[in-house]
């Protein structure tokens, strides 16, 4: 008798469990090129040598990535370190008032469409499984998912903006002098193009909107700043 096929436990991949590191890459990336392109072509409006752009686009690279990784780790920690503290504040409640943070555990899921009965049977049982990751998931928002890694966002937004530096950087040492700036926005443009649509494919997004959104605000930077490089460089 042939044996009954068994379903294999379905677990569902969602854009979600992308948001730490994807809104880290992308803010990096996106920072790196519009940030180091802007400056190069503000450079090269003030009427600078083209080792001069090169120079200022070496610079931004190295300067942006290091000031990126301590911004980051600087405000992740931050933010790590609050999570802690309500950790420990949580804790120390469920050690003294056991029975209050049961209630407040059963009223949250009551809020959540759970009869009262129901949800306190709920609320008992993952409290006896994991107290503190029950209150901490469900009272204070803090998960897996969410928690705070200072190191790792700091190595992600430093490489993210080094990764978006480095086109416009290579498009200045690469190309000719008379062509470095018109090569550095059409680097630029290319590449902001590409990681909007990449971050929408794996945002689960609509890519045209990513890439007109990400185009935009690029394009308006680097006019901004090439504007400014122009008006500085007449006036000296």
């Amino acid at each position: 008798m042939q044996a009954p096929i068994t379903a294999r436990p379905h677990h569902a991949v969602h854009y979600v469990n992308r948001v730490g590191w994807l809104r880290a890459a992308v803010l990096g990336a996106n920072d790196g090129i519009v940030s180091t392109a802007s400056l190069m072509t503000g450079i090269a409006a003030s009427g600078a040598s083209a080792q001069a752009i090169l120079l200022s686009g070496v610079a931004a690279l190295v300067a942006g990535a290091m000031s990126m990784a301590a911004g980051e780790y600087v405000s992740v920690s931050a933010q790590a370190d609050t999570e802690r503290a309500d950790l420990a504040k949580e804790a120390k409640a469920l050690r003294t008032q056991p029975h209050a943070e049961w209630v407040e555990l059963r009223d949250i899921y009551v809020e959540r469409g759970l009869t009262p009965d129901l949800a306190g049977q709920v609320a008992q049982q993952l409290m006896a499984a994991d107290a503190l990751g029950a209150h901490a998931r469900d009272e204070l928002g803090i998960s897996d998912l969410a928690t705070a890694r200072p190191v790792q966002a700091a190595l992600a937004s430093a490489a993210s903006f080094a990764a978006g530096a480095a086109p416009p950087v290579l498009a200045a040492a690469l190309a000719p002098a008379a062509l470095a700036v018109p090569a550095i926005v059409g680097i630029c443009l290319a590449c902001l193009a590409l990681l909007g649509f990449v971050g929408a494919r794996l945002g689960g997004a609509r890519p045209p909107r990513s890439i007109l959104r990400t185009l935009f605000w690029g394009a308006l930077a680097i006019g901004i700043t090439a504007g400014a490089g122009h008006l500085f460089g007449a006036a000296i």
